[in-house]
């Protein structure tokens, strides 16, 4: 089924956004076209707690920015920011990165592990997994050390500390999936593939294919609500019914 597909990163790297375009492109089934945005606020990579809240805002407006130009949309942020909120109020499937690369390992084996490129990211993750309902079949996280460099280099960068990481996640976690976590690692799933003896699932790759299937599914109709939001982008304005 043809379908247009929003594909927002909530940071603010232009190259992570570039990156996160060519994976969801890949991945896009045909007949489908992807369009890839980058948050039109906020900071250049998510990793707390703190950034992921800060981070609802410009992926909210960057959604409503094109409110009515895609059937599905997938917010490439590993931690979902905004995505709560856009379910609620927009009449077209939103789904965010991490509940797709979760549901999607489930899919494919009994116990998936999380390798991501820095530690810091594991307090929003495992928030994540408890608000998908998945905590059980989490075999465990691998993350690597701080990280302070461009966010566009780090699949590039720690490519072989990632393919370690796999490596010990199904080793010793025992993990039967393992999921990349992080915009910034887009498109790195299919470049590891032939090094590691499980499914590699992609964020980015499973929110895409995700969308394109749960396109037109959403009700066509969502609840009004005119209530007075002060200080926000027109496009979010309009979504609680102002002018």
């Amino acid at each position: 089924m043809a379908c247009r597909i929003l594909v927002v990163n909530s940071n603010t790297t232009d190259s992570v956004t570039a990156r996160i375009a060519l994976a969801a492109e890949a991945a896009a089934p045909e007949g489908c076209t992807v369009e890839t945005v980058t948050a039109p606020f906020g900071l250049p990579l998510i990793v707390t707690r703190a950034d992921w809240m800060v981070a609802g805002p410009p992926t909210m407006a960057a959604l409503a920015a094109r409110r009515g130009t895609f059937d599905a949309a997938v917010v490439a942020c590993f931690g979902d920011p905004g995505v709560e909120a856009a379910k609620e109020l927009f009449d077209v499937p939103v789904i965010g990165i991490s509940e797709a690369a979760f549901h999607a390992a489930c899919l494919l084996g009994r116990r998936f592990g999380v390798v991501s490129f820095t530690a810091a990211l594991k307090p929003m993750f495992v928030d994540c997994l408890e608000r998908a309902g998945l905590t059980g079949r989490c075999a465990g996280f691998r993350m690597g050390p701080a990280f302070a460099g461009d966010p566009g280099r780090v699949a590039e960068e720690r490519r072989e500390m990632i393919l370690d990481l796999c490596r010990a996640s199904i080793e010793q976690d025992g993990a039967e999936v393992v999921i990349l976590a992080g915009g910034p690692l887009a498109g790195l799933a299919p470049v590891l593939a032939q090094d590691v003896p499980v499914p590699l699932v992609d964020g980015t790759a499973a929110g895409v294919r995700l969308a394109a299937a749960l396109a037109g599914l959403a009700p066509a109709v969502k609840a009004g609500r005119s209530r007075p939001l002060a200080g926000y982008e027109a496009g979010l304005t309009q979504l609680y019914g102002g002018d």
